[in-house]
């Protein structure tokens, strides 16, 4: 089952990044601090946020100040995630498996619920012939 995604480089307050993925007709939304990483012993913090629409998927600009994620916002992956099951309920029970096919972020990940956290999960990036321990992450919007 391949659905689309988006990871957005968000220049609010601080510098994050928004995992943005398809599901149930919105874009389940996670913002991840440090951006995501092909290195598996990286486990990136991934908070809930938000539902965002399908539509918001192509956004890119600034949000005005006083409104809500004020800042630059722009695209830096996207594409298609593939699961072996259906991805709503794999949340719900708080451990999504998936494979990004971005042309940054490609191959295994899994997004599990921290117990006793409302809303952290983390990130994690499957040990898959993508992983890469030298791997950095680079900004699209140069601060």
């Amino acid at each position: 089952m391949r659905k689309s995604f988006v990871i957005h480089e968000h220049h609010a307050t601080h510098l994050h990044f928004d995992l943005r993925l398809e599901m149930e007709g919105v874009l389940r939304s996670w913002a991840v601090p440090k951006g995501p990483s092909m290195d598996p012993m990286d486990k990136r913090l991934a908070v809930a946020v938000p539902d965002h629409s399908i539509t918001y998927g192509s956004f890119e600009g600034t949000l005005p100040k006083g409104s809500y994620g004020a800042g630059e916002v722009r695209i830096w992956d996207s594409g298609e995630y593939e699961t072996d099951s259906d991805p709503a309920e794999q949340v719900r029970r708080g451990k999504l498996v998936f494979t990004f096919h971005g042309k940054k972020v490609m191959g295994g990940f899994t997004l599990v619920k921290m117990k006793k956290q409302a809303k952290n999960w983390l990130l994690i990036k499957a040990e898959d012939k993508f992983a890469s321990v030298d791997w950095k992450l680079k900004t699209v919007l140069k601060k």
